[in-house]
């Protein structure tokens, strides 16, 4: 390995139990140390360390949960389980290859289209448990990717009958037992709730096997919170399309996620902000400050468990109904306690701008606080929180003024029904003051001047291959199509141009995230540039091809003088729901320097990432790109991978999947219809922060116009 994958490995390792979840607890973990374990479950041998498609990458390794186990010296006892559940799970696969090549067929379309992100189903089985060793596992694993969206189905978002059966089975027998979830997203775990130890592992990248070992050990201890809510399939919103559609209207409006579940009063599994550890913690009466529009929560937390662990405070506002539905609350703000030794305690403080809790009012196109009373709710989650304070505005502020952007949608959103019915007899009540503060006109209509090399410098042909980027004109086609569109990085998603330099027009290349650098493992360099070795396709799609096809994207080159043959491994980083599920955004950030870094190494300019959009559906895909359903998480998570790679200059990000993309079925026809209360307050309000990402995002630009300059007298960026 060389220094640079040992270092970032390294730096991975500690934060990766933060990105882990103890949804239940009964005390029978952490064990005492390395024991006989038996493990079962499909993620044992098969675990996912991230999403396919774009979110895959090319690592020089990965531990999964059975090398992690054994290299964290357990006994994986016999009848070895993984063994026996190869052979269900390859018929399986043969059969899901049958019916994409069948579905193919019947669609009219190609192997390539078909097979993007389908995902297989896990399928029923019956193998035999062991009940003599002294803990036990079961792995339920689920992945999915880019191209399709994943089902309401048993062995997809639902428990197979078999796994079912065998969670409870083991959970009744042994005393300590722990059910792991290595998925991307929710599953519905309804029929297993009385299962006494319940982890949320995710996908952590190369390392994922070696963390649960740890976690298992008590080396390290999960402290994350969940950052979309687990809910049983019957009780998902089902307000808004989702699916097979060329109009998809989002009529759920904001009630997105725990908007909804909270607003009208639903029970959930697990809510949005929810997360145990080994240990336990006590959260002090919070205090509130207001200066301004600023306002500071505080509170002391307490370590009163026997294990080390990490706390987050996390607050919340409930705002008055007036002209504008209001969901129940939403997020304010958070801030994670250090490592809290058992008996120690921390005081730790969020700080918000209350401006940022307006809503939108088409009327007036305005960002509006209406007046009434605004109730900060400090907690642990957001159902588990209590009022701290009541800041009461006496009359309507305006704070920022923006223009209509469209008419509107052809529908009405829907309307929630929420009550301010928290007791807040006890609690301070403060007076806002915004006199001070000046309503912002946002000019929306912009427009760009094209330099004069565009203008008169370039011919139409020259501009058109600038726009589609370089491309290879003979051989296999899709090869410039998919992981092959660079000439300068092998296994770059794209490139700008290399045809022009000599007009002072130097190339930007591109590589696909957001789970790290998506390049070729290994590639060769001759005359004519740089070639992968191998395929970059999804090993899922590969088996698709016919054998002839599949030998010649898998062949061997032959060493010929002149061909110079390299390597550029690149580190697989959590997937981002993971990341946000640490509530630690210092974190987030060394991930984006680890990217920036090997970005540096290997000579990519701009990283197809992070991916900026909400959970609007728990079925959507692509979700673990996506950080959470909560703008906030999702912007201030963002933001802080774009600081990570920008600490490189000249390496910068492109926020894809913008907004309002959020499902991949129909991908290439559907078109998102919107409110634009919605679109501004959920997709959007995420980029409208007047600190932070806005900052972010200009800094990023920045850094780009140091990076082209010296190549000619004009920034075509």
């Amino acid at each position: 390995m060389n220094k640079y994958e040992k270092e970032n490995i390294e730096r991975l390792r500690p934060y990766l139990a933060e990105c882990t979840i103890l949804l239940k607890k009964n005390g029978a973990f952490p064990l005492d140390g390395p024991c006989r374990i038996f493990a079962a479950g499909s993620g044992v041998r098969d675990t996912v360390k991230g999403g396919t498609g774009s979110g895959e990458v090319n690592s020089r390794y990965f531990v999964n949960i059975e090398q992690g186990l054994k290299d964290a010296g357990f006994s994986i006892v016999d009848p070895y389980w993984p063994d026996m559940y190869r052979g269900f799970s390859e018929r399986a696969r043969r059969d899901f290859i049958k019916g994409i090549k069948k579905r193919a067929r019947r669609e009219k379309t190609n192997i390539i289209s078909a097979s993007m992100g389908a995902v297989m189903k896990q399928p029923e089985y019956i193998i035999p448990l062991d009940y003599s060793a002294d803990a036990a596992i079961y792995v339920v694993s689920r992945i999915s990717g880019e191209g399709n969206d994943r089902l309401a189905e048993k062995g997809d978002f639902m428990l197979t009958d078999s796994e079912v059966r065998d969670i409870l089975a083991l959970d009744k027998h042994y005393d300590r037992f722990m059910l792991v979830i290595n998925a991307g997203g929710p599953v519905d775990l309804s029929p297993v709730m009385e299962v006494g130890n319940i982890l949320v592992l995710s996908q952590l990248g190369v390392e994922t096997g070696a963390a649960l070992a740890d976690i298992l050990l008590g080396k390290a201890y999960p402290s994350g919170k969940l950052a979309t809510t687990w809910a049983a399939v019957e009780d998902q919103c089902t307000a808004g399309d989702f699916g097979e559609r060329d109009d998809t209207r989002y009529r759920e409006g904001i009630y997105v996620g725990y908007r909804f579940f909270d607003t009208f009063g639903l029970d959930v599994l697990y809510p949005f902000g929810y997360g145990l550890g080994y240990t336990d913690f006590s959260t002090g009466k919070a205090s509130v400050k207001v200066n301004g529009p600023e306002v500071e929560v505080s509170a002391r937390i307490t370590n009163k468990g026997n294990f080390r662990g990490k706390e987050t405070l996390q607050v919340y506002v409930s705002c008055p109904q007036g002209k504008l539905d209001r969901e129940a609350k939403s997020l304010a703000g958070f801030a994670k306690t250090g490592e809290l030794e058992p008996g120690k305690s921390q005081t730790v403080k969020v700080r918000f701008d209350i401006r940022d809790l307006a809503g939108f009012d088409t009327k007036s196109a305005s960002y509006i606080l209406e007046k009434g009373e605004y109730i900060v709710l400090a907690g642990t989650d957001s159902v588990n929180v209590r009022p701290a304070a009541v800041l009461r505005l006496d009359g309507e502020f305006t704070a920022l003024k923006a223009e209509r952007l469209f008419d509107g949608a052809d529908f009405n959103d829907l309307r929630g029904f929420a009550s301010n019915d928290f007791d807040t007899d006890k609690v301070p009540v403060i007076e806002l003051d915004l006199s001070a503060c000046v309503t912002n006109a946002l000019k929306e209509k912009n427009s760009l001047e094209m330099a004069a090399l565009v203008a008169d410098g370039l011919t139409a042909e020259e501009l058109a291959v600038m726009n589609v980027g370089d491309f290879k004109a003979k051989g296999l086609s899709i090869a410039s199509v998919i992981g092959e569109a660079s000439m300068g990085v092998a296994g770059a998603a794209g490139e700008s141009c290399r045809r022009y330099m000599d007009k002072g027009i130097d190339s930007i290349v591109m590589a696909d995230g957001p789970a790290g650098v998506r390049i070729s493992k290994r590639y060769y360099e001759d005359a004519k540039g740089k070639h992968s070795i191998g395929s970059t396709l999804p090993e899922t799609m590969i088996d698709m091809f016919p054998a002839i096809l599949r030998k010649l994207l898998e062949r061997e080159p032959k060493e010929k003088k002149g061909r110079v043959f390299r390597e550029q491994y690149c580190t697989a980083i959590p997937i981002a729901t993971a990341i946000a599920q640490s509530w630690n955004t210092d974190f987030a950030e060394i991930c984006g320097d680890i990217v920036g870094s090997e970005m540096d190494i290997f000579g990519v300019d701009l990283w197809l990432a992070p991916a900026l959009n909400i959970h609007r559906s728990v079925l959507c895909g692509r979700n673990f790109e996506y950080f959470s359903e909560d703008p906030l998480i999702s912007g201030k998570f963002a933001a802080a991978l774009t600081r990570g790679v920008q600490k490189h200059p000249g390496r910068g990000v492109t926020i894809k999947h913008y907004a309002a993309n959020n499902q991949e079925t129909n991908r290439y026809a559907n078109n998102s219809i919107i409110s634009e209360r919605a679109l501004r307050e959920i997709y959007l309000q995420q980029h409208n922060k007047r600190k932070g990402f806005a900052r972010d995002i200009s800094q990023r630009f920045r850094h780009l116009h140091k990076r082209v300059r010296p190549y000619g007298s004009n920034d075509f960026i």
